[in-house]
């Protein structure tokens, strides 16, 4: 039935036939079909073992770390300090413009000198402060602060410090004296009132060349309330003078320089790869993340507009991978680096990974097909690229294990049809992305067909890993090269319907790896976007919480799903018709989707459920005859929420989580599932 058939009906009657419909008034006509009522009758689920066992790759469980918003900065990496070496340029100017909205204090800042994020102490002082290029500890410039006679004259940044964990906090500053008395204070303070010191120490700097210098600032229990802001502060006075450059400040329980609440929360995901790549990779140079820290430049991230402090470069990436027991997938420069920096940096990874032998995951390039890439190459250059740094690559490691850029989904062909015009063996995976929002094909579209448009793009995304795979098919690559799904992410541009950080986009999520697993002999890659911010771990004001699909990543990861089964199903389906943009017409998509899975060993049944119905409630009955369970209880994870715009925050980080319970097992098995959740069953096979 569409949409002009059915106009002259009234509302009710068009809901009662299970219709999103949109106004009469649009262009285009828009709806969701379904196969049929739905009844209150239990979904018939057949559970058996296919003729060839597949295997399940642990590696479509993967994650994504790029150092874009607070992921890196602000978020794994504990320093609370932006802006350590006192530098300009670190922001585009559409995000300092954004800051100054945010933050207008900080406009009277810069008109002093100062860099940003830092602020005077007391700004009614005046111009107490001085940039200094060429003389610095690290990078290109320094501050020089001026004190006043029997004044205190400083900088002072606001920082969130998680004190709901950690009272103490150690750091250090670059300083060089000047002139005048050598005493330099640090000290936390609290907001906006100088004169109430929390915690100080008192630095004798009296050193004429750069020096660095340590401390320790402990508070006391209830000093500062958790989320609540405080100044961290570098202050002198009676008229000295002091260059200061490179501080930082961090919590003392940090591990290796990153947050232990975020490593907690990455080693639970069970992640078994982590991504270092995106936008950022084509301008990266990864030399600049090697070395001693303090003398690592600062740069400008030119794909994101924010800083590169390079104080997380790959010994942090690498020392972050073996701490959560995952390994490393790092994103090659294709677009300002040579092939001979390419190879050099496999080399470096080498050589500080495990057993130094190599065959560790590579992707030659990100996006390449992009504008959006600094140094994109063009189609007709594409393949000869990809060609050039291979070979230097398989140089220096015979065994690395190639992924060469594809195309996203809906215009794969072309650019594919290029990268395997190369020799067999130039790489062994073609990525793909799909990083998309919620707009359909007409304008006006209620938030309800919006979210059951998006909500079925997994099932059209599926048919597409098809198609790409069968181009790889008639290829010289035949059997060769398979996908890898290297980032995935919903987004909601209105934030009316799915999008990462709510519940809507911890169902795309199900969805999206439902089909994963399903399709994992053709897709054996999978990273999720990404495994801090978006559908990952968040911090904001200190505290760490998952965003509701890092639940449902780690849920499926954890229940260790080994070989795929075979799932027959009677649930009731729907079609979408122009829906979301890059994908708007799915059929076939089933209200209730089931994979299952024998887990590691045969030890358990696994099933992934996924209802995306958004207002009922679906019952199913499982038919495990032929697989000779023996288990008498289920045990039953569930993720659900009083909306799909349900997220979880600083303030309230639980608000969607799974909840866990046991459920008896008699032979069949039947579950009631609540409207918009995301299921994981595991019953006992032995």
């Amino acid at each position: 039935m569409n949409l002009s058939s059915s106009r002259a009906k009234s509302a009710a009657q068009l809901l009662s036939l299970g219709l999103f419909v949109l106004a009469a008034s649009l262009p285009l006509p828009a709806q969701i079909t379904e196969s049929g009522t739905i009844s209150d009758a239990p979904i018939e689920v057949q559970i058996t073992r296919p003729a060839t066992p597949q295997t399940i790759p642990t590696s479509v469980f993967g994650s994504f770390l790029e150092p874009i918003g607070k992921s890196t900065y602000g978020g794994l990496w504990a320093d609370v300090l932006e802006n350590p070496s006192f530098e300009g340029g670190l922001w585009s100017a559409g995000n300092v413009a954004n800051m100054l909205r945010a933050r207008p204090e900080l406009e009277r800042a810069s008109q002093l000198g100062i860099p940003l994020p830092w602020e005077p102490l007391d700004q009614a002082q005046g111009n107490r402060y001085l940039p200094v290029w060429g003389d610095a500890a690290n990078s290109s410039r320094s501050l020089l602060i001026m004190s006043l006679p029997d004044k205190e004259v400083g900088v002072r940044q606001r920082v969130y410090l998680p004190v709901h964990r950690e009272l103490t906090y150690t750091g250090s500053v670059w300083l060089k004296h000047v002139r005048g008395p050598a005493q330099v204070t640090v000290s936390l303070r609290a907001r906006n009132h100088e004169g109430r010191v929390l915690a100080t120490q008192n630095l004798d700097a009296s050193a004429t060349k750069w020096t660095k210098y340590t401390f320790r600032l402990a508070l006391t229990q209830g000093q500062v309330a958790p989320l609540e802001p405080v100044d961290f502060v570098i202050a002198l006075k009676d008229d000295a003078r002091v260059e200061v450059d490179q501080a930082s400040l961090m919590p003392a329980d940090n591990i290796d320089g990153m947050d232990p609440d975020e490593i907690a929360m990455a080693r639970d995901l069970h992640s078994p790869l982590i991504r270092f790549g995106g936008n950022f990779t084509s301008a990266y140079d990864w030399r600049d993340g090697i070395g001693p820290r303090d003398k690592r430049i600062g740069r400008l991230n030119v794909s994101w507009g924010i800083p590169e402090y390079n104080t997380f470069g790959t010994d942090e990436f690498l020392e972050f991978c073996k701490l959560i027991h995952a390994e490393p997938q790092i994103a090659l420069n294709l677009g300002t680096d040579t092939p001979a920096q390419a190879a050099a940096w496999v080399q470096y990874v080498n050589q500080h990974w495990a057993d130094h032998k190599g065959g560790l995951l590579w992707e030659l390039g990100n996006e390449l097909w992009g504008d959006f890439q600094v140094g994109y190459p063009t189609l007709g250059r594409v393949a000869a690229v990809t060609r050039e740094v291979s070979e230097a690559v398989r140089k220096v490691d015979p065994h690395a294990r190639l992924i060469a850029t594809g195309a996203d989904e809906d215009h794969f062909h072309d650019w594919n049809a290029a990268q395997l015009t190369n020799p067999p063996g130039t790489f062994d995976y073609l990525s793909t992305h799909f990083v998309v929002n919620d707009a359909v094909q007409m304008h006006n579209s209620t938030a309800e067909f919006r979210t059951m448009a998006s909500l079925a793009l997994p099932i059209g995304l599926g048919k597409q890993m098809h198609a790409i795979h069968d181009q790889i098919q008639q290829s010289p690559h035949r059997d060769h090269v398979k996908t890898a799904f290297t980032e995935w992410l919903m987004i909601s541009r209105s934030r009316t319907g799915l999008n990462f950080t709510n519940m809507g986009g911890a169902l795309f999520a199900g969805g999206f790896l439902n089909m994963i697993v399903r399709d994992s002999g053709i897709v054996p890659i999978s990273d999720m976007t990404g495994i801090m911010e978006f559908g990952g771990i968040w911090k904001k004001r200190g505290q760490v919480y998952g965003a509701p699909a890092y639940w449902v990543l780690r849920e499926y990861a954890n229940a260790q799903p080994r070989t795929l089964l075979n799932v027959k199903s009677n649930s009731p389906e729907y079609t979408v018709t122009h829906g979301v943009n890059r994908l708007p017409e799915i059929t076939d998509v089933p209200y209730l989707d089931v994979t299952a899975a024998e887990s590691e060993g045969g030890k358990s049944l696994v099933l992934f459920c996924v209802n995306r119905h958004l207002t009922r409630s679906l019952t199913a009955s499982f038919d495990l005859a032929n697989l000779g369970v023996k288990g008498t209880s289920a045990k039953v994870t569930t993720l659900a929420a009083d909306s799909i715009l349900a997220e979880n925050d600083e303030e309230d980080p639980n608000r969607v989580k799974p909840v866990t319970r046991t459920d008896p097992v008699h032979g069949a098995f039947t579950h009631k599932f609540p409207n918009a959740s995301v299921t994981v069953i595991e019953i006992p096979m032995q």
